[in-house]
């Protein structure tokens, strides 16, 4: 197949997916002011999922813990020795880049997304929301077997910086217990919700549960304000660069429109997107 019929069969592909997941397109929201699922203001403090437990907390080694997910823990692989807590972009130095994608919303278009991804032999990075797993537990392995990451994103997605400690701890260790329950391991990537970055007490708290890595970003797509496919391709072409960590959102039929114009433009640009941990390894 040559580079333009390829380029078309994954544009067809997005409009037909695009088209399809539209009528059923569900809000999502990450933390730069989009819409976002409300965290319930009765939400106990720090009850684990499932039986009301509340979680041990982890050893501060950021280690995933068994005791703060409910069960057995499979740890990824290591990564490369003296990374930061935080960490915003990759090695400037290698022609990759990260495409993360804030997990919420429609799950045909995140289907959508992941298989115009695969197609084009591309892999990301998926922090869900776990009120977002819980609706629909088939997205983790979905994301799994496409050969990308997942990572916690919180479970309610609510403004993270803002909260006590306690609450913060909830939010994250509710999430981390989805992710095991469903794939055997915590992930390693945390993103925290409504933010950037990690605050001092989200740092705290996301290391008790066992993350060793605070996930931001260094270029905002802004897909989720809905601005249309061109716009999103345009931002993210214009500033994206070797080590880019880019941020998307699943939910937004105009991300998947946008999709095979980014993929293209990445590689006429001799970039790869990968997973984080690709990124960074």
């Amino acid at each position: 197949m040559t580079p333009l019929d390829r380029r078309s069969m994954l544009r067809r592909l997005a409009r037909a997916a695009a088209l399809g997941a539209a009528a059923g397109a569900a809000a999502s929201a990450c933390g730069d002011g989009s819409p976002r699922a409300s965290t319930p203001a009765s939400a106990p403090a720090s009850t684990a999922a499932g039986g009301g437990n509340t979680p041990t907390p982890a050893a501060v080694s950021g280690a995933p813990s068994a005791a703060a997910t409910g069960g057995a823990v499979r740890e990824p692989p290591p990564l490369s020795a003296g990374l930061p807590f935080q960490i915003g972009s990759g090695p400037p130095d290698r022609p990759r880049v990260a495409l993360t994608f804030h997990g919420q919303g429609s799950p045909e278009i995140a289907d959508s997304l992941l298989g115009l991804m695969e197609a084009a032999g591309a892999r990301g990075t998926v922090l869900a929301v776990g009120s977002w797993l819980d609706e629909q537990p088939r997205m983790a392995q979905r994301v799994l077997t496409g050969g990308h990451e997942l990572g916690n994103h919180t479970m309610h997605h609510g403004d993270i910086s803002s909260m006590s400690a306690d609450r913060t701890y909830a939010e994250i260790a509710d999430c981390a217990d989805r992710l095991n329950r469903l794939t055997g391991s915590i992930g390693r990537w945390f993103r925290p919700s409504q933010a950037k970055d990690c605050t001092p007490t989200v740092v705290a708290q996301a290391r008790r549960v066992g993350y060793a890595h605070c996930l931001g970003y260094d270029l905002d797509s802004l897909d989720f304000t809905d601005p249309g496919a061109a716009t999103v391709t345009r931002t993210v072409l214009n500033e994206v660069r070797p080590g880019s960590v880019v941020s998307l959102h699943f939910g937004h039929p105009g991300t998947v429109a946008a999709m095979p114009a980014i993929l293209d433009g990445l590689r006429t640009r001799g970039l790869r997107a990968v997973t984080m941990s690709e990124l960074v390894t």
